[in-house]
């Protein structure tokens, strides 16, 4: 299968890729000053389950053989209150991330293409 055939959950390396992503980019974000907010008071366990729905989401949205039981975007983030300003300091993190893990250009694309297709559903 050549490149352009393979999905992109193929060309980001599969699940451990992706897990490994989700491993960098959450700590980066409870621990970022501005969005630390939003996992403020969560117990660990509430935070390990929603590592693990980000992973299916990502796997699952990058064409991957996942299944994602989550609710969908809009409905998960309803009402918390996340503005303009948090999406920017959310995807410079993503795009570090992304940028740590060596991730070649046109997959970066293809990430953040998807991730801004987002925006809609989580900014209020």
């Amino acid at each position: 299968m050549s490149e352009g055939q393979k999905t992109l959950y193929e060309r980001l390396g599969g699940y451990d890729a992706i897990a490994a992503v989700a491993n960098d980019l959450l700590p980066r974000l409870r621990n970022d000053p501005q969005l630390g907010r939003f996992w403020k008071n969560r117990a660990e366990d509430s935070i390990m389950r929603e590592k693990q729905l980000l992973i299916d989401f990502l796997c699952t949205s990058a064409g991957g053989p996942m299944y994602y039981r989550g609710r969908d975007m809009q409905l998960s983030h309803r009402g918390m209150g996340i503005g303009e300003s948090d999406w920017d300091v959310f995807l410079g993190h993503a795009v570090a991330t992304l940028a740590k893990f060596k991730v070649p250009e046109a997959e970066q694309r293809d990430v953040v293409a998807f991730v801004q297709s987002l925006k809609k559903d989580i900014v209020e």
